[in-house]
């Protein structure tokens, strides 16, 4: 199996690995297989946007294994700046692609994440498409849990027990990506999919655009159009006008050397 650590490139603060999601799942398979562990960032715009304005931000997506293009901007951008990013790897189908990886590799799958009821109906709804797949554990941890030591401790613990060799975790960056660093030191052989709202969409709790939509990087406007109070700000006011700065520090690279919030190449490690 080819390293897919090969190539990878700078956008903003983050380094976006070059792989195709059927890549993500060969990795993963084979990680297991050796008793090695790790954790997906699934990079998005806003995602980017965070760790370029944050540096312990940037420091936290840095911890991961394997940071993918979640988000066109962001292929565009690894694009632009001279690196092959084939195409965009995001946290809802992922969530598909490694629990069939798991099903067929006989491993096991802790959904963490959603309102009550959701990751219990996204595990069904996983379970019945991957027959043999284990689901060892489900939770909904409640709004403001992060806030209190003892009920981290408990999320943490419930996991733990559980023993899972994947967790799917959907709270939303940074926060899941802080209790994955938690949940790492104590399951050091299992991998971790920070999946933002990819647990409700498995459970069909909202659809995603249309595979045309996706393919020209519109798909945000279909979420938008879905929850527009949460999302018009972030969308519009942050995420748009960054969008439009990580494609021209991408173009920069071609003539100059990067600059603090523009993107440069790497290769290896």
């Amino acid at each position: 199996m080819p390293d897919i650590a090969q190539a990878r490139v700078r956008v903003g603060a983050v380094d976006v690995w070059s792989v195709r999601e059927s890549g993500v799942a060969d990795h993963v398979a084979e990680a297991w297989r050796r008793a090695e562990g790790g954790a997906i960032v699934t990079a998005n715009v806003d995602i980017v946007r965070a760790a370029t304005r944050s540096p312990e931000l940037a420091a936290l997506i840095a911890e991961s294994e394997l940071v993918v293009a979640d988000g066109m901007p962001v292929v565009w951008a690894g694009r632009l700046a001279g690196v092959p990013v084939p195409e965009r790897v995001t946290g809802s189908s992922l969530v598909f692609t490694l629990a069939e990886a798991a099903a067929r590799e006989g491993r096991s799958l802790y959904l963490l994440g959603g309102e009550p009821g959701v990751p219990e109906k996204a595990a069904d709804v996983l379970c019945a498409r991957y027959p043999g797949l284990r689901v060892v554990g489900t939770d909904s941890p409640a709004f403001g849990f992060e806030t209190s030591a003892d009920a981290t401790a408990e999320t943490v613990a419930k996991v733990v027990e559980a023993k899972p060799d994947l967790v799917f975790v959907g709270l939303g960056f940074p926060k899941q990506e802080r209790l994955i660093r938690l949940l790492r030191a104590d399951l050091p052989a299992s991998w971790f999919l920070g999946c933002g709202a990819g647990i409700p969409m498995a459970a069909g709790e909202f659809r995603r655009a249309s595979g045309v939509v996706q393919k020209l990087g519109a798909e945000w406007l279909h979420r938008l159009a879905l929850e527009p109070r949460r999302l018009a700000k972030r969308y519009l006011r942050d995420d748009l006008p960054f969008a439009f700065r990580l494609l021209g520090g991408a173009l920069r690279t071609r003539f100059r050397r990067p600059t603090a919030d523009g993107v440069g190449t790497q290769t290896g490690e």
